[in-house]
Protein backbone atom coordinates (compact mmCIF):
# COMPACT_ATOMS: atom_id res chain seq x y z
CA UNK A 1 0.00 0.00 0.00
CA UNK A 2 1.35 3.59 -0.95
CA UNK A 3 1.66 6.17 1.96
CA UNK A 4 1.37 9.06 -0.58
CA UNK A 5 -1.91 10.36 -0.98
CA UNK A 6 -2.17 13.06 -3.36
CA UNK A 7 -5.32 15.84 -3.21
CA UNK A 8 -6.30 18.07 -5.96
CA UNK A 9 -9.29 20.25 -4.54
CA UNK A 10 -12.09 20.52 -7.25
CA UNK A 11 -12.39 24.54 -6.13
CA UNK A 12 -8.18 25.35 -7.00
CA UNK A 13 -7.14 25.70 -10.77
CA UNK A 14 -6.42 22.06 -12.20
CA UNK A 15 -3.18 20.72 -11.55
CA UNK A 16 -0.54 20.49 -14.79
CA UNK A 17 2.52 18.39 -13.82
CA UNK A 18 1.75 18.74 -10.06
CA UNK A 19 -0.46 17.85 -7.24
CA UNK A 20 -2.21 20.60 -4.81
CA UNK A 21 -1.10 18.82 -1.95
CA UNK A 22 0.30 15.13 -0.56
CA UNK A 23 -0.12 13.25 2.32
CA UNK A 24 1.70 10.89 3.59
CA UNK A 25 1.73 8.25 6.60
CA UNK A 26 3.91 5.62 8.19
CA UNK A 27 7.23 4.69 6.08
CA UNK A 28 10.39 5.93 5.86
CA UNK A 29 11.44 9.67 4.60
CA UNK A 30 13.81 9.87 1.92
CA UNK A 31 15.70 13.73 1.40
CA UNK A 32 17.30 13.65 -2.16
CA UNK A 33 19.83 15.73 -2.94
CA UNK A 34 19.92 18.56 -5.17
CA UNK A 35 20.51 16.64 -8.80
CA UNK A 36 21.87 18.27 -12.04
CA UNK A 37 23.12 17.16 -15.23
CA UNK A 38 26.28 15.47 -14.04
CA UNK A 39 27.27 12.70 -15.64
CA UNK A 40 29.12 10.00 -13.76
CA UNK A 41 32.90 11.68 -14.26
CA UNK A 42 30.94 15.03 -12.92
CA UNK A 43 30.13 16.53 -16.14
CA UNK A 44 27.39 18.84 -16.59
CA UNK A 45 25.72 17.23 -20.01
CA UNK A 46 23.14 18.64 -22.54
CA UNK A 47 23.16 22.07 -24.30
CA UNK A 48 19.36 22.57 -23.88
CA UNK A 49 17.16 22.99 -20.47
CA UNK A 50 15.47 20.00 -21.60
CA UNK A 51 18.35 17.77 -22.41
CA UNK A 52 19.78 18.87 -18.75
CA UNK A 53 16.65 18.37 -16.82
CA UNK A 54 15.78 14.60 -18.32
CA UNK A 55 19.42 13.75 -17.18
CA UNK A 56 18.57 15.82 -13.75
CA UNK A 57 15.59 13.81 -13.04
CA UNK A 58 17.20 10.33 -14.22
CA UNK A 59 19.80 11.22 -11.31
CA UNK A 60 16.99 12.15 -9.03
CA UNK A 61 15.41 9.15 -9.64
CA UNK A 62 18.76 6.97 -9.92
CA UNK A 63 19.41 8.01 -5.71
CA UNK A 64 15.75 7.36 -4.98
CA UNK A 65 15.60 4.00 -6.12
CA UNK A 66 19.20 3.29 -4.35
CA UNK A 67 17.27 4.08 -1.47
CA UNK A 68 14.79 1.68 -2.13
CA UNK A 69 12.08 3.94 -3.97
CA UNK A 70 10.62 4.08 -6.75
CA UNK A 71 9.09 7.40 -8.57
CA UNK A 72 5.76 6.96 -6.90
CA UNK A 73 7.09 7.48 -3.86
CA UNK A 74 8.03 10.91 -4.54
CA UNK A 75 5.79 13.53 -2.02
CA UNK A 76 7.51 16.55 -2.77
CA UNK A 77 10.04 18.23 -5.66
CA UNK A 78 11.50 21.61 -6.34
CA UNK A 79 13.01 22.21 -9.42
CA UNK A 80 15.63 25.25 -9.89
CA UNK A 81 15.94 26.64 -12.59
CA UNK A 82 18.80 29.48 -14.27
CA UNK A 83 15.31 30.31 -17.50
CA UNK A 84 12.32 30.21 -16.03
CA UNK A 85 11.29 31.54 -19.56
CA UNK A 86 12.61 28.92 -21.10
CA UNK A 87 11.27 26.21 -18.67
CA UNK A 88 7.50 27.90 -19.60
CA UNK A 89 8.14 27.91 -22.87
CA UNK A 90 9.36 23.51 -22.72
CA UNK A 91 6.58 23.19 -20.37
CA UNK A 92 5.19 20.38 -22.66
CA UNK A 93 8.47 18.66 -23.75
CA UNK A 94 9.83 18.48 -19.81
CA UNK A 95 6.33 16.93 -18.69
CA UNK A 96 6.66 14.62 -22.04
CA UNK A 97 10.06 13.84 -20.17
CA UNK A 98 8.60 13.08 -16.58
CA UNK A 99 6.07 11.09 -17.46
CA UNK A 100 8.50 8.58 -19.60
CA UNK A 101 10.75 8.56 -16.53
CA UNK A 102 8.56 8.98 -13.37
CA UNK A 103 5.20 8.45 -14.73
CA UNK A 104 1.64 10.29 -14.19
CA UNK A 105 1.31 10.37 -10.31
CA UNK A 106 3.22 14.16 -9.91
CA UNK A 107 4.17 15.05 -6.32
CA UNK A 108 3.93 18.28 -4.74
CA UNK A 109 6.18 20.67 -6.97
CA UNK A 110 7.55 24.34 -7.17
CA UNK A 111 9.52 26.12 -9.67
CA UNK A 112 12.03 28.46 -8.35
CA UNK A 113 14.52 30.59 -10.23
CA UNK A 114 17.97 31.22 -9.56
CA UNK A 115 20.30 33.43 -10.77
CA UNK A 116 22.82 30.37 -11.09
CA UNK A 117 23.39 26.96 -9.60
CA UNK A 118 26.30 25.56 -7.77
CA UNK A 119 27.51 23.70 -11.61
CA UNK A 120 28.06 26.84 -13.25
CA UNK A 121 27.22 25.51 -16.21
CA UNK A 122 23.69 23.45 -14.92
CA UNK A 123 20.54 25.25 -16.00
CA UNK A 124 18.78 23.29 -13.78
CA UNK A 125 18.70 21.26 -10.45
CA UNK A 126 16.12 19.05 -8.73
CA UNK A 127 15.60 17.45 -5.04
CA UNK A 128 13.02 16.46 -3.28
CA UNK A 129 11.17 14.01 -0.69
CA UNK A 130 9.93 10.51 -1.28
CA UNK A 131 7.74 8.59 1.27
CA UNK A 132 8.50 4.41 1.15
CA UNK A 133 6.68 2.08 2.90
Amino acid sequence: MNPITRINPAELSPPTGFSHAVTATGGRLVFLAGQTALDGDGKVVGATLPEQFETALGNLLTALRAAGGAPTALARVTVYTTDVAGYRAHARELGAVWRRLAGREYPAMAVVGAVRLWDEQAMVEIDGIAVLD
